[in-house]
């Protein structure tokens, strides 16, 4: 018996591998041009993680299984998939978690609101542009500084929870306003507006307060917490949105 390297493991180890099935959305334009369902049995082992599962199927089922992932520890956001129907990172989410009974199978989708490319990985174009659009940098007035723009802790603090995001588009593409409006910025990009917004070194607030409030921005969520259950990060991310969405009204940051 094997574990998920392929290596032999021991008649002790063997007790502790079990298997799971996975049941994979599947998506090639140049060989159909509908979606379809496929089914693997896969050996795991106690902690094992889905994107473990996931590197299994690729690596010794069937080659052709198309995702993204990179550093598999939840920094650089690749991995974002659809997990049972939540958004979460294959890297971060343990199969004893997903398969609590026996026989149960693991659905695994790529994220919505995103054209699909190949089975789970999805154009993340659509995504970067509302980033961009939103200005994410620090934007001030004047010469250059010869030295560091200094700020204190507390000032700091005040935007501390949206550094936090790795842009996985897990929040965004978990968002019922997205799935159906193209033009909405979407969660992740008005958290990176937030960002810079309550930086007290920026000076380019009001300019994104102005972007975000288009018809496209702020005023089209619907505060359904999605977006905040979906972070891998734990960001408050329903929260950011309506700090922005005060900030607007009162026109104070």
């Amino acid at each position: 018996m094997t574990a998920l390297d392929d290596r032999p493991v021991s008649a002790a180890d063997a007790a502790h591998v079990t298997t799971v099935t996975l049941k994979i959305r599947r998506y090639d334009p140049e060989v159909d041009p509908d979606a379809n369902w496929q089914t693997f049995d896969v050996p795991v082992e106690k902690g094992d993680r889905l994107l473990d599962a996931l590197h299994h199927v690729k690596w010794y089922q069937d080659g052709s299984l198309a995702f993204r992932r990179s550093c598999a520890h939840g920094v650089c956001g690749s991995d974002a998939m659809r997990i049972n129907g939540v958004n979460r990172l294959a890297c971060k989410v343990l199969i004893k978690d997903l398969a609590t009974k026996e026989g149960q199978e693991i659905l695994v989708e790529p994220i919505k609101g995103l054209p699909v490319e190949k089975d789970l990985i999805v154009d993340m174009e659509p995504f970067f542009e509302a980033f961009r659009s939103i200005k994410p940098f620090l934007i001030t007035d004047g010469r250059e500084p010869t030295r560091e723009r200094l700020q204190s802790a507390e000032d700091r603090a005040r935007f501390d929870d949206t550094t936090k995001c790795i842009m996985c588009a897990a929040c965004t593409t978990s968002c019922p306003v997205y799935w159906t409006d193209e033009s909405y910025f979407g969660p992740q990009a008005i958290v990176m507006a937030h960002r810079f917004i309550f930086d007290s070194r920026d000076e380019g607030a009001e300019e994104r307060l102005e972007i975000l409030n288009e018809k496209e921005g702020v005023w089209r969520c619907r505060t359904t917490f999605n977006c905040t259950d979906a972070c891998p990060r734990g960001i408050e991310v329903t929260k950011a949105i309506q700090e922005v969405k005060r900030a607007l009204i009162f026109r104070r940051v």
